[in-house]
């Protein structure tokens, strides 16, 4: 056999030989960002080698889930909010997954307690009040909002947005059904205006004197400090972690879930074990000034100045089996009319 031969057969198979670990991929449908997700797909490509495809959704994950049925290229969904990750779950498009490492790496408040989604970061239910105008200690629960000292000066956007529901949730897990209608009755009254924009409007309503209090995401604030124009708003306030009278700091999540259909099950439980990984929950949670949650972790210098505080302790499936009847308390009270 010629010297040529040889080489073209043995570069034939190291060729084979190396395909496994380059031919796997992975598909994953995400509601987060480009400039997010990116980061954590390039560090688990260059791990694993498992090539990932992106389909970045702005809406109507549930609907094309429902209509690709069995066919669904999908095998990781990539989320924000426990009533979306509830969502997908309760309409029967994901599966269990049983692993050691996801459960080493998630707390069991921070996972579906069927195994069907696992939480990444964390961001808190926070309010941002006035530097000037709001002394320290001046609000420290979320029952405060409702005080009618607040009268005139709470800004906050649509009381059904899926942040200010999941809130209502844990207002009605740990105060009950009157009460926590009494509550929504007494943080309407105490609104400056109509609800309206977004967590970052209401930090700019603030700075030009237009209410003296809000409720927003933590990660907020540093996405107004990277921004020039909204820099200024984001120091006018302080951050507030408040707490429920008799618990912690509401918390919501990002998380992932193992699609029903999953036509690459193998590259999909490896992607899902490496995104907990300690190691990825960073990479993450620095992307968006979030809360790592695997054990040993820590949040950016950045996020970690603003302060600490105790999450709250309930099982976040506890708030999505809420929604139904917190959104109805919120309509019932017509808060944003």
């Amino acid at each position: 056999m010629s010297v040529n031969i040889k080489s073209t057969l043995f570069a034939a198979a190291a060729t084979m030989i190396a395909l496994p670990a380059f031919a796997e991929e992975v598909n994953v449908y995400s509601y987060r960002q480009p400039e997010l997700i990116k980061p954590l797909t390039d560090a688990f490509t260059a791990e694993t080698g498992i090539k990932v495809n992106v389909a970045y959704l702005a809406k109507g994950m549930i609907e094309r889930l429902q209509a690709e049925g069995d066919r669904s290229p999908a095998d990781v969904i990539l989320t924000v909010d426990i009533s979306r990750l509830a969502g997908v779950v309760n309409a029967g498009l994901t599966q269990p997954v049983e692993s050691e490492t996801l459960n080493a790496n998630v707390p069991s408040d921070y996972r579906d307690p069927e195994n069907h989604w696992f939480g990444l970061t964390t961001r808190a239910r926070i309010v941002y009040a006035s530097k000037d105008r709001v002394a320290e200690g001046e609000i420290t629960t979320y029952e405060d909002l409702a005080d009618p000292k607040w009268e005139g000066r709470i800004c906050t956007r649509s009381g059904t947005n899926a942040y200010n529901v999941a809130l209502t949730s844990a207002v009605l897990h740990h105060n009950g059904e009157e009460a926590t209608k009494s509550w929504l009755e007494g943080v309407k009254s105490n609104l400056a205006r109509k609800p309206q924009g977004n967590d970052r409007a209401q930090v700019k309503a603030i700075w030009a004197g237009e209410c003296d209090i809000s409720v927003g995401n933590t990660y907020y604030m540093g996405k107004m400090l990277a921004d020039d124009e909204q820099k200024e708003w984001a120091e006018s306030v302080n951050i507030v972690f408040p707490t429920f009278e008799n618990g912690g700091t509401h918390v919501n999540v990002s998380g992932v879930a193992m699609t029903k259909a999953a036509p690459n099950k193998d590259a999909a439980l490896k992607m899902l074990e490496f995104l907990t990984s300690p190691k990825a929950q960073e990479i993450y949670a620095e992307a968006n000034f979030e809360y790592p949650i695997a054990d040993g972790t820590q949040a950016a210098p950045l996020v970690q100045g603003w302060g600490t505080f105790e999450a709250d302790d309930v099982n976040l499936m506890t708030l999505a089996g809420n929604r139904d009847a917190a959104l109805k308390l919120i309509e019932t009270v017509d808060f944003d009319g």
